[in-house]
């Protein structure tokens, strides 16, 4: 056994991610609480929690009017909150190792682009939307949360999902509660310069345990499908490569969006979801050759969700694995969003032993999603850790999930 062996080995392994994530919620949302107490000496009225999300298929359709099959995570964002009679609100936040920021009161309807903290924005930003809807009475906030952060795992998409339905218990406003998606959509765009989907909050929303959604981004209708791992040797692990912060990569993500938007401009069609796979070589003739990977990775990826889907309904689950594996392809060599930890991370778990693996996100950093038999666990920890030893990377975080409830109110 090498050095590195030994050194993996010694120490605890975090391959309980669903019970952690389960504990980790009760224990978020009486943290919240507490916090909210002691900040502020007084009870909250509401707490709500919503998940982050996993992409098993379908990355960067969305925004194209394509199609993505996806789970909850048991990793959820929290918010406890309490209403304000000013019109200011306040957000304060605590970390897993108990670090608390704390906000001014900003004002709800001078909140605007530039003018809140960048840890606060994701709050500040879904109270802004909303007052055009009443909900202008203010709010104290507080925000706790275990979902990683930048992992690719849309931890501010379900942080604005959370602070939506807080406040909307707090207005009255519940018969909001069916556009809450697209209000979040709505604040990461235009207060936080995201080119947001639909997927990301809409999985948070309405995903439900033991169920994929497969999710029509043009239509918004969506079919929860049966999918559980339980008796079947498979577990699904999140490799998260812990390289977020190296380089910031949004400029490359919404260039992707660019060339998606100018390719279906030169075809004649409303977005890349009017090409379908019978389509493609027509339409790649017709394309530069600088738009060829675009156009074939959302037309390819968009006819992976629909077999993973066909996989998810007949149970084979492990038909699934070929379908990741090609869907990382697709996202590295044609999209470009790929970046060398995830490559890295995906090609490791192949070899050792995954049925499949691909990144999930928006890409360039973040985290690699694999199906691995469950026996499997220990060596893919074992080959990861120092497959990036042997580069001078970081030892990534690996944690297993299952699929988990979507938003709701919790207290």
């Amino acid at each position: 056994m090498n050095e590195c062996h030994r050194h993996v080995l010694a120490r605890p392994q975090d391959h309980r991610g669903t019970r952690v994530g389960r504990r980790s919620r009760r224990d978020l949302v009486d943290r919240a609480a507490a916090l909210f107490r002691r900040e502020l000496s007084r009870e909250a009225d509401v707490v709500c929690s919503a998940p982050g999300r996993l992409n098993l298929v379908g990355e960067h359709t969305d925004y194209n009017d394509g199609l993505a099959l996806a789970i909850a995570l048991p990793h959820r964002a929290v918010v406890a909150a309490a209403a304000r009679d000013d019109g200011r609100l306040t957000v304060t936040s605590v970390n897993l190792r108990g670090e608390v920021r704390r906000s001014g009161a900003f004002p709800i309807s001078e909140i605007a682009v530039g003018g809140v903290p960048d840890w606060a924005v994701d709050a500040c930003a879904v109270a802004g939307v909303l007052r055009e809807h009443g909900m202008a009475a203010g709010a104290d906030l507080v925000l706790a949360g275990d979902v990683p952060a930048r992992a690719g795992l849309a931890s501010d998409r379900a942080a604005g999902c959370a602070v939506a339905l807080a406040l909307l218990e707090l207005a009255g406003a519940t018969q909001l509660s069916g556009i809450v998606a697209e209000l979040v959509r709505r604040a990461a765009n235009e207060f936080g310069g995201v080119p947001a989907g639909v997927l990301d909050q809409t999985a948070s929303l309405d995903c439900i345990r033991d169920h994929a959604l497969f999710l029509d981004a043009r239509s918004g209708t969506a079919e929860q499908i049966p999918f559980t791992l339980a008796g079947r040797g498979l577990s699904l692990v999140v490799i998260d490569v812990r390289t977020r912060g190296h380089v910031h990569h949004s400029s490359s993500r919404a260039a992707r969006r660019v060339e998606c938007a100018r390719a279906a401009a030169v075809l004649g069609v409303p977005t890349l979801r009017d090409i379908g796979m019978g389509d493609l070589s027509d339409a790649l003739r017709l394309l530069p050759a600088e738009l060829h990977g675009v156009v074939r990775h959302v037309v390819t990826e968009n006819d992976r969700v629909v077999m993973a889907g066909t996989v998810l309904r007949t149970g084979c689950v492990a038909d699934l694995g070929p379908l990741l594996t090609t869907s990382h392809a697709s996202l590295r060599d044609d999209h470009r969003v790929s970046g060398a930890a995830l490559d890295l991370a995906a090609g490791c778990a192949v070899t050792a032993g995954a049925i499949g693996a691909r990144l999930t996100g928006s890409g360039f950093d973040g985290s690699v999603l694999a199906l691995v038999p469950s026996h499997l666990l220990q060596d893919l920890d074992d080959a990861l850790t120092c497959a990036f030893a042997g580069r001078g990377l970081s030892r990534p975080r690996l944690f297993t999930v299952t699929p988990s409830d979507g938003a709701r109110r919790d207290r």
